[in-house]
């Protein structure tokens, strides 16, 4: 009995993971997230686009050829830009977040922005993990481990 209940509660696992990430055309993307795509990362292609509900929320995940990962919200919005150890383009990055880093860190490039629900985590090259507030103020400067 125990073993059908773990089963089962297993298989609802897998099904609920695999209908929350739904491939989907680009063309499905909403108009402003193909729009951020098309302007700041043209030199790649667009390996994969899903539908994500992460976080009870509605979204978007776009997977590129050079493994940079964008996460849009429902409205195409942008939350979340990963190049993973490569630098991100900065054309979108907000003006204060660029400043900070240009004054403290000349010699490094941003590789990862994410906006959460109160703040905006930023990642350099060098492994400096800084958090902003959403208008970008500096709350926490500190070295990954």
């Amino acid at each position: 009995m125990k073993k059908r209940v773990f089963l089962t509660i297993i298989l609802l696992c897998i099904t609920i993971c695999v209908s929350a990430q739904k491939k989907i055309e680009i063309t499905e993307l909403p108009k402003s997230a193909q729009e951020f795509l098309k302007k700041h990362f043209s030199h790649t292609s667009i390996e994969i686009a899903k539908k994500d509900a992460e976080h009870g929320e509605k979204g978007f995940e776009v997977k590129l050829k050079d493994g940079t990962e964008v996460e849009f919200l429902k409205d195409g919005s942008y939350r979340e830009v990963d190049g993973g150890d490569n630098p991100i383009p900065a054309d979108f990055i907000p003006d204060a977040v660029k400043a900070y880093v240009a004054k403290n860190y000349p010699n490094e490039k941003i590789t990862h922005i994410d906006y959460g629900h109160k703040d905006l985590d930023v990642d350099l090259t060098n492994n400096i993990d800084l958090e902003f507030t959403k208008d970008g103020k500096i709350l926490k400067d500190r070295k990954h481990r």
